[in-house]
């Protein structure tokens, strides 16, 4: 599985491209790769996907498997990401 750990101002994620929803439990994902003894280690994970009304969606998890509505430094590395890795050419 590929995936990109990045961090912003205290908070790392671990991001995943999930455009074709192969990431069944992602729940049950962020808890084993959040892992700092056993896993990659973070803060939670994100899930990069494809949207319907806008460009890209994020689907963001809490270390502890909970879905959580936002968080402003994974949202910064998410734009990052997609700027990044030529997913969009917007600024």
């Amino acid at each position: 599985m590929k995936f990109t750990k990045m961090h912003g101002a205290g908070n790392d994620y671990i991001y995943i491209e999930d455009f074709k929803n192969k990431i069944t439990n992602p729940s049950k994902l962020s808890i084993e790769m959040s892992n700092r003894n056993f896993g990659v280690g973070s803060d939670g994970l994100i899930l990069i996907l494809k949207s319907k009304s806008s460009d890209f969606k994020m689907r963001m998890f809490n270390s502890d498997g909970s879905e959580s509505a936002m968080c402003g430094n994974g949202i910064r590395c998410f734009a990052k990401y997609v700027y990044d890795h030529g997913l969009t050419g917007k600024e």
